[in-house]
C-alpha cells in the first residue's frame, strides 16, 4: 500500500515538474493573409498593379509589412507560420525576403482565396494591408474581392468587407482573427466584428485614391507590436461565425453575368444587376466566388 502510494506521490511530482518543459514543445500555428491595398503608402493603381511605376517597390513594402507581422507573432510565441499572398495575381511577395521556416501560399486560383491553407489546426489569423468594403462610403481603393465588377457581396443579408467575409473563414474553423493593420474603416470594420483584435492604422483615408499615410519602417513597428499583442491575447478573441444556411446575394456593374450565371440551377437572378447563391456552408460560398471571379472561356486550352 505504502510503495504503491509512495509511486502515485512520485507521478505527480513529475507531472507538476513537466509543463515548463514540455510547454516550449507546443505548436503555436498563426496564419498571415496579406493583401496590398492597405500596405502603408498605397493610394493608386500605380503600387498595387505590375504595370505601376512603383509596383516593385511597394512589393518590397508589403514584404517589409508581411515580414513584421511574422516577427510580431514570434515575439508571441509562434512556432508555425503560413503567409497567404492575397492580393491580385497572388504573386507578390518576395519569398526569398521570408524566414526560411514560413509556408508560402501564392498564385491563383484558389477554392478558398486569400485564406488557402487555414484549417482547425491554427491558433490565431492575422489580416496585414487590408482595405473597407465596396459598400463603405470611406476607405482607400474600398472594395470587396473586385473593384472592377461587384457593386455589393452580401452573406445572409449582411454586407460583406473581406476582413468579414475571411474572418468567418477562418471561424468555420474555430479560429479568431487576432490583428489587423490597414486604413481606419477596414480596421474599424474587422473590429466591430472582433472588438478585442489588435489594430495597426498605418493611414487615414481621404479618398478612394488619397490618405495620409505612416511611413514603411513606422508602420512596420506598428503591425510588429500590434501583431505580437493580438497572438498573446488570442485565447480572449472569440472566432466568428456565421450561422448556416450561408446566402450569397452579389450585385454586379454588368448585367451580361448575372444573367448567364443565372443559367445554373444553383443560381437565383433577382435583380438585372445581382444574383443568389445558396451554400450548406461558409466554404461553399467561397468556392462560388473564386469561381466566378476566376471563370472566363479564354482559359479554355
Amino acid at each position: 500500500m505504502l510503495r504503491a502510494l509512495s509511486a502515485r506521490i512520485a507521478l505527480l511530482l513529475f507531472a507538476l515538474s513537466v509543463p515548463a518543459a514540455s510547454q516550449a514543445q507546443q505548436r503555436l500555428k498563426v496564419f498571415i493573409s496579406v493583401d496590398m491595398e492597405g500596405i502603408a503608402g498605397v493610394v493608386t493603381n500605380e503600387q498595387l498593379s505590375p504595370a505601376g511605376f512603383e509596383y516593385q517597390r511597394f512589393r518590397e513594402f508589403m514584404t517589409a509589412e508581411a515580414l513584421a507581422a511574422i516577427e510580431g507573432a514570434k515575439a508571441a510565441g509562434a512556432t508555425d507560420i503560413m503567409v497567404a499572398d492575397s492580393h491580385g495575381n497572388m504573386q507578390n511577395l518576395l519569398i526569398e525576403k521570408l524566414p526560411s521556416d514560413v509556408v508560402l501560399v501564392r498564385g491563383p486560383v484558389r477554392p478558398l482565396g486569400m485564406m488557402q491553407g487555414i484549417d482547425s489546426t491554427f491558433h490565431a489569423v492575422v489580416f496585414i494591408g487590408y482595405h473597407s468594403a465596396t459598400t463603405n462610403l470611406n476607405g482607400v481603393r474600398a472594395h470587396t474581392f473586385s473593384s472592377a465588377r461587384y457593386t455589393s457581396v452580401e452573406v445572409n443579408g449582411s454586407p460583406m468587407a473581406e476582413s468579414s467575409f475571411n474572418a468567418a473563414l477562418a471561424g468555420y474553423y474555430g479560429v479568431p482573427v487576432v490583428a489587423i493593420s490597414g486604413d481606419e474603416t477596414a480596421v474599424a470594420e474587422l473590429l466591430a466584428i472582433a472588438p478585442r483584435a489588435a489594430p495597426a492604422v498605418v493611414k487615414q483615408s481621404i479618398g478612394f485614391h488619397a490618405a495620409a499615410t505612416r511611413t514603411p519602417a513606422a508602420a512596420q513597428a506598428m503591425i510588429r507590436e500590434a501583431v505580437r499583442a493580438g497572438v498573446a491575447r488570442r485565447a480572449e478573441i472569440a472566432p466568428y461565425k456565421l450561422q448556416a444556411p450561408h446566402r450569397l446575394d452579389l450585385g454586379f456593374k454588368s448585367y451580361r453575368a448575372p444573367e448567364l450565371l443565372a443559367y445554373l440551377p444553383s443560381v437565383q437572378r433577382t435583380t438585372a444587376h445581382s444574383i443568389r447563391y445558396q451554400g450548406s456552408s461558409i466554404l461553399d460560398i467561397a468556392r462560388f466566388l473564386s469561381f466566378i471571379g476566376a471563370y472566363s472561356p479564354e482559359i479554355d486550352p
